[in-house]
């Protein structure tokens, strides 16, 4: 099979997948030579440049997925809105940044750092799947544990969570504008927490 095709049916298969494309669903459809995606993707993204195209390639949860470039968010962000698109809340949020920061994290943290009862947005983070169940801490009544999923870094275009803002990036963006809230504390206890290595860290068992 020509290169050239290669690249088309990378396309498509890029313009077609529900979720970031990777290397393994790859295999599947090639048999039996299989492409190296990370290197067609590196063609295509260089032929969409010298096109000038309106989109690119990017790697998002340990996959690839088409995106749109960033000077077009706003039309597409028009366009979604008054499609009425659902968006999280402001709860939803603030709940989603503590777990991903802190996480692994049980309901009881995530509640004394909010200061309100926070299981309905558990609940809702849960059934959007953007939040999984890690397990179970091994303190009193060993409370479930929650992570962010592979959904959560598909909907924020992230690779890894290592590509979420430095903890000292924010805490300087939180002291430049007081206005963007409160949650400052919460990323500072996480810092101290992350250069403390003789901190002792809950045991996770599954289940």
């Amino acid at each position: 099979m020509q290169d050239t095709e290669i690249r088309k049916i990378i396309e498509a298969l890029l313009f077609a997948s529900p979720e970031p494309l990777t290397q393994t669903k790859v295999n599947g459809v090639f048999d039996p030579d299989t492409p190296n995606l990370k290197e067609v993707v590196e063609e295509l993204n260089e032929q969409y440049a010298q096109g000038n195209h309106a989109f690119k390639i990017q790697q998002v949860a340990g996959g690839f997925q088409l995106v749109s470039r960033q000077e077009y968010e706003h039309f597409i962000r028009r366009m979604l809105n008054k499609s009425g698109r659902l968006t999280l809340s402001s709860a939803a949020l603030d709940t989603l940044a503590i777990i991903a920061y802190k996480q692994p994290v049980g309901r009881y943290e995530v509640e004394a750092i909010r200061g309100v009862d926070s299981s309905g947005v558990l609940k809702t983070l849960l059934n959007r799947n953007l939040i999984k169940i890690k397990g179970r801490d091994s303190g009193p009544g060993r409370p479930l544990l929650y992570q962010t999923t592979d959904k959560f870094l598909e909907h924020f275009g992230l690779n890894r969570l290592s590509d979420m803002p430095k903890l000292k990036e924010i805490t300087e963006l939180m002291e430049a504008d007081p206005t963007l809230g409160e949650q400052i504390t919460v990323f500072e206890e996480k810092e101290l927490d992350d250069t403390n290595t003789d901190s002792p860290r809950s045991e996770v068992t599954a289940g």
